[in-house]
């Protein structure tokens, strides 16, 4: 199947009109993207905005009900807000990205085949739980905790300041980390329980919506475990801190350091660079994770890492080993499966669209943000006015408009670079399809 079957050639007419060429590549990209925006803008507008709204919501809730009496009730209140804040932006994103799907070639390439259409609630129910794992595998809720406590530290400033003038212990930004360690534990057993039925049961088909439920049981399973690891690691911690074979070892490692000429400045020159591949590399490969998922490519599946190459049969060989090795590799390996695996195959969904789309995917990817910082400050500065804390009227309007745009652009940038990949695997035969 030639890369230009799966839609009718356009007439020169076509093209002029300002159709999309028959042939996609990865240098066409951009254009790609800002075609698939102006065909989906109106529904990634309304998609944004509902889900910034309930944001909002959610968050004066969780901020209001944090402060007063029966506190260890509230702050088990106010995680349970937290956690509907970070499963409202999983539904959004996935959303966002199912919106665009009539926009893509691919997935006019499998109505032609008469495959039908995945509901948007399918979708959900079937992505969110995945996209759940790598949110939490990469720490991607740790700004919706900063933004939430920043949130509740503003809002309660003054309280806060007279409670510190009157010497009573301040309150403020505690909602997260103010339950007690053996409240937050018995409910994490609860979580972990009932996320464990409902996974059953998605596993299974049993119940309708039950890959969505399993999705909040696990983020209260997680939340809810935080207060009760940082009080426990940290106990054991200071316990360690002081044991004469932890300070033996320390030793050892920093002789081992002098002693080995230029370790110290790698590793120092290596931590600098890192946060720069992590941004400008696995990041994004993530998100493309995200979209692969919308979209039916099966992109959590750690055979399909290393199927097509030399380590393929090394694959074979583990699953042919004894039940007790597989599980206890299994679980050794689980969370670098989680944190790495979709990355990788994101890499060679990315690579089969070659080299070129994967650099232009990534350099679009960081572009966008490096932009987007450049000309937030740009229009800040042109609005700058001598009234004081007037930021306070204008930030949240044009934060809302910066994050509308890179939302946008960001969600078309995804589908753009899976509708490209996708499609040069269909025509070398291959079908991206869960």
């Amino acid at each position: 199947m030639s890369g230009t079957s799966v839609m009718p050639s356009p007439s020169p007419s076509s093209q002029a009109a300002g159709r999309t060429p028959a042939t996609l590549t990865a240098y066409s990209l951009p254009v790609h993207v800002f075609r698939i925006l102006g065909a989906c803008a109106v529904s990634l507008v309304l998609w944004f905005s509902a889900g910034r709204a309930v944001r909002s919501t959610l968050m004066w809730v969780g901020t209001e009900i944090s402060h007063g009496d029966y506190q260890q009730a509230r702050f088990v209140l106010t995680m349970l807000v937290f956690t509907l804040i970070v499963m409202n932006e999983l539904v959004v994103m996935v959303g966002m990205l199912h919106a665009v799907r009539g926009a893509l070639r691919e997935i006019r390439a499998r109505r032609a085949d008469g495959e039908a259409d995945e509901s948007m609630f399918g979708a959900l129910n079937r992505a969110t739980l995945v996209f759940a794992t790598i949110y939490m595998a990469w720490s991607f809720h740790r700004e919706d905790a900063r933004q939430f406590t920043t949130l509740d530290l503003l809002k309660h400033a003054d309280d806060d300041l007279k409670g510190a003038l009157a010497g009573v212990p301040v309150q403020g930004g505690n909602g997260l980390v103010g339950l007690d360690v053996r409240l937050s534990l018995g409910i994490a057993v609860v979580a972990y329980l009932l996320k464990s039925l409902f996974g059953w049961w998605h596993t299974n088909g049993k119940v309708k919506g039950s890959g969505l439920l399993t999705t909040f049981f696990e983020l209260a399973f997680a939340f809810y475990s935080v207060n009760a690891m940082f009080t426990l690691t940290g106990a054991r911690s200071d316990w360690l801190s002081s044991r004469n074979v932890t300070t033996t070892v320390s030793g050892w490692i920093e002789q081992i350091e002098n002693a080995i000429p230029g370790w110290k400045e790698f590793w120092a020159w290596f931590g600098e660079i890192w946060p720069y591949i992590v941004d400008g590399l696995i990041v994004p490969l993530t998100w493309l994770t995200v979209a692969s998922l919308v979209y039916g490519a099966f992109a959590e599946d750690t055979r399909a890492v290393v199927r097509g190459t030399r380590l393929d049969a090394v694959a074979d060989r583990m699953e042919q080993a004894h039940s007790l090795t597989r599980n206890t590799m299994t679980r050794a390996t689980t969370g670098f499966q989680e944190r790495w695996i979709p990355p990788a195959n994101a890499f060679r969904l990315a690579a089969r669209g070659g080299a070129a789309l994967f650099g232009m995917f990534c350099l679009c990817y960081v572009a966008l943000r490096v932009g987007a910082d450049y000309a937030d400050r740009g229009v800040r500065t042109l609005i700058g006015s001598e009234e004081p804390y007037l930021w306070l009227i204008t930030g949240p309007s044009l934060d809302f408009v910066r994050d509308l745009i890179v939302a946008m652009l960001t969600t078309c940038l995804l589908a753009a670079t899976f509708d490209i990949a996708a499609t040069r695997s269909r025509a070398a035969g291959e079908t991206l399809t869960a």
